[in-house]
């Protein structure tokens, strides 16, 4: 449903993490970044779940762009209506390249420790030594059709992939954004002007585009996660998602503050 339309208050107290990542348009350097003037601006709608929930714990994720100067006195005002709301706040800038995601993809997490429960919150440190390149990563898909060239391709491949993009319904079908990403997609041997059915067949020549399988892996996901049947829809998605390594690391940091919570409680 609509997030105007949901009404937080049902739930009152009875939730540990409130946790989303608002459109980012509004702050994306590809964008217009207009901000609070754009109508995809949804963070006073998570400030007023946030209000009207009373959670334990928020995270809230957004792009690079939010750190801009020309947004320091909106980011500064969302960071005080979480303290007046009763929460620590903290803000970070969080590289997915450094848990395991082999794309270029920083995302800004801002954290809310109710101050309820003691706030022994840090964001989690980095644990890839070696960063995944696109060739390593997607090597196996990318051959389950016989394709001859793929080792070669595979060491063409050998550098993290620029940023997946979602878009949205205004953005027509399928492909790896725009033309400076394009290029760079290009330059690992990957056709970034669409996304294919399936990996490439014996025989095939010139550059193979990527499958939403494929894209998801790039973002993190298991294999095994469905998207549904719709290649458009299926993109959009992942696209549009929070790396899951990178909320996998951000989300047992939190669970420790929780549980440290939990501790004190019961001692006390």
């Amino acid at each position: 449903m609509d997030v105007h339309s949901f009404d937080g208050k049902p739930y009152h107290g009875k939730v540990d993490l409130l946790a989303g990542g608002v459109p980012c348009p509004p702050f994306s350097i590809a964008g217009k970044q207009l901000g609070a003037s754009d109508e995809r601006d949804l963070f006073p709608e998570m400030l007023r779940l946030v209000d009207e929930i009373q959670p334990r714990l928020v995270m809230i994720e957004n792009v690079k762009g939010l750190l801009s100067p020309r947004f320091n006195a909106y980011r500064n005002s969302i960071m005080c209506r979480l303290r007046s709301l009763g929460y620590n706040a903290h803000i970070k800038l969080l590289n997915a390249s450094e848990y395991g995601v082999p794309q270029l993809r920083p995302r800004v997490v801002i954290i809310g420790i109710s101050k309820s429960i003691e706030d022994t919150f840090s964001y989690p440190s980095v644990n890839i030594k070696e960063k995944l390149t696109v060739g390593d990563v997607l090597y196996d898909l990318m051959a389950e059709n016989g394709w001859e060239k793929v080792s070669v391709w595979r060491e063409q491949a050998s550098s993290i992939a620029p940023t997946i993009v979602g878009g949205s319904k205004k953005h027509g079908g399928p492909d790896l954004g725009p033309t400076r990403a394009r290029q760079a997609w290009a330059e690992m041997g990957i056709n970034g002007n669409g996304v294919a059915d399936e990996a490439p067949a014996k025989g095939f020549e010139g550059m193979p585009k990527l499958t939403p399988r494929m894209i998801a892996r790039i973002q993190g996901f298991p294999d095994d996660w469905s998207f549904g049947d719709k290649k458009t829809r299926a993109c959009r998605m992942i696209g549009n998602a929070f790396p899951p390594p990178v909320a996998k690391a951000v989300g047992q940091e939190l669970i420790k503050v929780l549980e440290n919570g939990i501790n004190n409680s019961q001692s006390a």
